[in-house]
């Protein structure tokens, strides 16, 4: 029972950890199913799954789902994969617990200082980027968990971007948003939006196509971002991105109720938002 202490007071606090759980073993393994190891952020472990070989093996997974945030199945034949002696093969199903995933907010102003607030509130780890020191300060945002003060095209590799991270452009610049759009639809996300008019995202569109960009890489993109509830305010188009960001991360694509994600229709080069 200790292990589910352990487990609780993860998920009870503000920790994070990894629990291991066997879900399959055949032949000489050396645990049954069901057995169960937490694996802490610094690679220390509580409960068992067997030693040795598979063991190691598994800790170094968790500590890789322990950075993505996302769960995985680890298959192992335990001679030809991990050669251990043993003969038998295991699956162990590697689970998060507790990892809060990234908001790359790009833009401090009225509209990102609301977001952070709230986003954080939220459960997300909010890392604020923007030139302005006056935006992007522990002062300006005490609830981020991370402040890059420089142009953020300059800073795109030293950022979290993972399959589990959301990214949000909410610049003081529309042409720093159109060459940021442009950047960040190559990386890997979950959730990326962008503030501004249909009108604005149609000529962004227009501008990628006549570069010769890849417009299918934007069908993913948010924008005008945010659920469509007549957001007006700052704090309301934080509350709009916000509900749209806990419908992708709870429920999925099709939980965006009013999205009004970009879209491209191919009929004579048209290109609409819808």
């Amino acid at each position: 029972m200790d292990i589910y202490r352990e487990v609780l007071s993860v998920l009870d606090g503000e920790g994070t950890a990894v629990l291991c759980t066997v879900v399959h073993a055949a032949g000489s393994a050396p645990q049954k199913m069901g057995s169960k190891m937490l694996v802490l952020p610094d690679g220390s472990i509580r409960g068992t799954i067997g030693g040795g070989a598979v063991e190691q093996a598994t800790i170094e997974q968790a500590l890789e789902v322990l950075k993505t945030g996302t769960a995985r199945v680890f298959k192992a034949h335990l001679t030809r994969d991990l050669a251990m002696c043993c003969g038998g093969r295991m699956e162990i199903f590697v689970e998060p617990l507790g990892v809060r995933p990234w908001l790359i907010l790009f833009g401090g102003g009225h509209v990102g200082s609301s977001l952070c607030r709230i986003a954080t509130e939220a459960g997300f780890r909010v890392h604020v980027v923007d030139e302005r020191e006056s935006f992007c300060s522990e002062g300006a945002h005490p609830t981020a968990e991370a402040w890059t003060c420089a142009n953020p095209l300059d800073v795109l590799d030293d950022l979290p971007w993972l399959p589990e991270s959301y990214a949000v452009i909410v610049t003081h610049s529309h042409r720093l948003d159109e060459d940021l759009l442009a950047r960040c639809v190559e990386r890997d996300w979950r959730y990326l939006g962008m503030i501004g008019s249909r009108a604005k995202v149609l000529r962004f569109l227009d501008r990628y196509r006549n570069r010769g960009l890849d417009m299918a890489t934007f069908s993913r993109v948010h924008a005008p971002i945010g659920l469509d509830i007549g957001a007006r305010e700052p704090g309301e188009i934080a509350v709009a991105v916000l509900a749209e960001m806990i419908a992708i991360r709870r429920g999925g694509e099709s939980r965006t109720f009013g999205s009004m994600r970009i879209t491209e229709q191919v009929d004579g080069g048209a290109v609409r938002s819808g």
